[in-house]
């Protein structure tokens, strides 16, 4: 899998955690709301956004298994924790954090999850959860993760799956031609094989709900402006980058559409978030 710098993390979590479905994450939320304990993985987990944006909706003691392949990012990721926590302490190798009414115990664990995903998906939690992760596995993949959350009878909270919209304002001549590159950039091989793109949300609706689970499905967009700071001049680098790459669009439509993407007014880009749960 591709690696994502701490920096970026950190510049898109404000707009991630805006982005959320609300109607989505009030289901997981009311899913456990009877318990007083939950434990949950969280693949791919980055620099640990996904925690700080769900942990508010869960049961008041909650234990976390942070899994990503960059142990460098973990280790960024059990500062990050610790300085956003109210209070926090080390327990073994576990980090202890207390954050408002919510006990929070963290396992960081470095895997691979193109070949330890069963491994990973063994410790039985009560939840699966990720965040930007599905868009970037193959259809393969996803149906060999989906096959064995739902043999486990495991439920799954996946948020931010990138779905192929976007808008911007203003718009640009060169909009539809970039986008349409993106869209082939983005089933590119990420680490996983051909990867499903803006099809993943899609692809896993379809296998959870053949497998008999429930699957709430709901928009995430993120709908970005001035606020985001430089979130969208660093987005639309990215998005430049990535077309270059494809060499399907000339460098000179892309640096026009790149300059005027840089100081854009607000652009929509498409996501997705799904709630699968056994029935």
């Amino acid at each position: 899998m591709s690696g994502f710098s701490p920096e970026w993390l950190a510049l898109r979590e404000p707009a991630d955690h805006a982005a959320r479905n609300p109607q989505v994450l009030a289901a997981v939320g009311a899913h456990f709301a009877p318990k007083a304990a939950v434990t949950v993985v969280d693949l791919g987990c980055g620099a640990g956004s996904n925690l700080r944006g769900t942990y508010a909706s869960l049961p008041p003691r909650q234990h976390w298994t942070l899994v990503d392949a960059d142990a460098a990012l973990l280790d960024a990721t059990r500062r990050t924790l610790a300085n956003w926590a109210d209070e926090a302490r080390e327990q073994g190798e576990e980090l202890v954090l207390t954050k408002g009414a919510h006990a929070i115990t963290v396992d960081m664990r470095k895997a691979d999850l193109t070949t330890d995903l069963e491994w990973v998906l063994g410790w039985q939690p009560d939840l699966v959860a990720a965040a930007a992760l599905f868009d970037l596995a193959s259809k393969r993949w996803i149906e060999r993760f989906v096959a064995a959350l739902t043999s486990q009878k495991l439920p799954l909270y996946a948020v931010l799956t990138y779905d192929g919209r976007e808008s911007w304002k203003p718009v640009h001549k060169g909009d539809a031609r970039v986008l349409a590159a993106f869209k082939h950039h983005q089933r590119g091989d990420k680490g996983f094989g051909p990867a499903a793109g803006p099809d993943a949300n899609d692809m896993m609706a379809e296998a959870f709900r053949k497998a008999g689970f429930a699957v709430s499905i709901g928009d995430s967009a993120w709908r970005l402006d001035a606020r985001y700071g430089e979130l969208v001049p660093t987005m639309a680098k990215g998005i430049a980058e990535a077309v270059l790459e494809t060499g399907q669009v000339d460098p000179a439509t892309v640096a026009g559409w790149l300059e005027a993407r840089a100081g854009a007014a607000s652009a929509l880009i498409g996501h997705q978030d799904l709630w699968a749960r056994p029935v």
